[in-house]
């Protein structure tokens, strides 16, 4: 089952591993984090034994995740199963560690929290990396991208920046680096604040600008990029400009105190880095350009 298809996408949250082992045809190595001619991530088997004992256990790691946000993680036609570039992401993970990575939709605001109670063990859901989130876990860092403002399609409010934005409504999803941001702006729009539109989800916040109730959505730029290109809903969407705002890193936020976990998935990113696995990904959902050279921890 090739991860390199979108049949194997959509089979992403549940991949059945090949049995262990680095190698594909007999006798022939494979670089752990590599695809192999049958279309298997390598193992990598040092990098299992390092995993928590209870992961290996049990044979998975969950993170939960917000899917309305293509082509990053969203529903497929079926309603239930979630593709995107992160579950391909996790799912090769899980490979590379000799793992299942089951990805659990959840409340993005409320993800932090779950996952320090022990619910999750970790959040996959274009989660920024911030000085604020670092104080309640750790981030690996897999991705590079900016916020984008997202109006109507027309621009019927003539929008072109945040400050544009100023006595007029927005829209963002509740506990995202977005909605911090349009709070930022508000500060600075004097006597015409920004009426700020915190929503549970990104796909609510779609809702609000589609109606025609809000002026304009923040998001990350692949995904509002994606809205605007996509035939189910270019006719309704635009970008306010190229401008892509405040740029950082997304990361795999594991609690703080789940170490081993962590510095496990970061090697594993770095082994699909240096395979050129993790590149057929990001080429796979068009995403080249935000792809990373270096797995990272916060940042570092």
């Amino acid at each position: 089952m090739s991860l390199l298809s979108r049949a194997a996408a959509a089979a992403g949250i549940a991949l059945v591993l090949a049995s262990g082992g680095c190698t594909g045809a007999p006798g022939v190595a494979v670089q752990a984090g590599a695809v192999d001619e049958v279309g298997t991530v390598a193992m990598d088997e040092a990098l299992h034994a390092k995993l928590p004992e209870t992961i290996r256990m049990r044979g998975f790691v969950r993170l939960v995740t917000d899917a309305s946000y293509a082509p990053m993680e969203y529903f497929a036609a079926d309603g239930r199963t979630i593709i995107g570039f992160e579950p391909d992401l996790a799912a090769a993970l899980g490979e590379v560690l000799g793992v299942r990575v089951e990805m659990v939709v959840g409340v993005f605001n409320t993800a932090l929290d779950e996952v320090s109670a022990g619910t999750y063990d970790g959040v996959l859901s274009s989660m920024t990396d911030t000085e604020d989130r670092r104080d309640r876990a750790d981030f690996v860092n897999y991705f590079s991208t900016g916020t984008s403002i997202l109006v109507q399609r027309g621009n019927p409010k003539g929008v072109r920046s945040l400050d544009d934005l100023c006595g007029h409504s927005a829209a963002a999803e509740t506990g995202t680096f977005q909605e911090e941001m349009l709070r930022q702006t508000a500060k600075k729009c004097g006597s015409r604040p920004v009426r700020i539109v915190s929503l549970p989800t990104n796909a609510d916040a779609l809702v609000e600008l589609r109606l025609g109730r809000v002026v304009a959505a923040l998001q990350d730029y692949p995904p509002a990029s994606y809205l605007t290109t996509d035939e189910r809903t270019s006719a309704f969407f635009e970008l306010a400009s190229d401008e892509q705002y405040e740029p950082g890193l997304f990361g795999i936020a594991v609690d703080k105190h789940n170490v081993a976990l962590r510095d496990c998935l970061r090697d594993a990113l770095q082994r699909l880095i240096d395979s050129g696995t993790y590149g057929d990904l990001l080429a796979r959902w068009e995403l080249s350009a935000s792809g990373v050279s270096k797995a990272t921890v916060n940042g570092a």
